[in-house]
């Protein structure tokens, strides 16, 4: 059974994500670089994306490609394992991008991430999305 500090560092990586999903969809830009370590992987090569490597070029890779494009990101049913300060997560999710010409996406599938605590704080390490269904509408 987890003891109190895995409860309080459960709800933090929850915490983590939410903010993850909320100053994506809000284009916070500054606010969302900060959740990432400086060293992250990003591999989104499963939703047609790029594996980027490093928190700048991984921030600048999605806000050049969703700058302009209204977002809505969901997480549930995270699977957590916490060992000391490090810790995986897989997540189930759900997105929806409409963008500027018309064309839209709703996709399905789950994040798989690996995050470590630093200066008391947890932040994303490594992260992969893989989707299972991409539903896509052109203009």
């Amino acid at each position: 059974m987890p003891n109190t500090t895995d409860y309080a560092d459960r709800i933090a990586i929850c915490e983590l994500k939410a903010a993850y999903c909320r100053l994506l969809d809000t284009k916070d830009w500054d606010g969302w670089a900060q959740l990432f370590t400086e060293d992250c992987v990003m591999d989104v090569r499963d939703s047609g994306g790029t594996l980027e490597q490093g928190r700048e070029s991984f921030v600048a890779s999605v806000r050049s490609s969703i700058e302009t494009t209204k977002t809505a990101h969901q997480v549930h049913s995270p699977e957590i394992t916490i060992d000391g300060d490090s810790a995986t997560a897989v997540w189930a999710m759900q997105d929806r991008l409409h963008w500027d010409n018309g064309a839209k996406l709703t996709g399905y599938g789950h994040y798989h991430e690996r995050y470590v605590k630093q200066d008391g704080r947890w932040r994303i390490a490594q992260q992969k999305l893989t989707r299972l269904i991409m539903e896509s509408e052109t203009a």
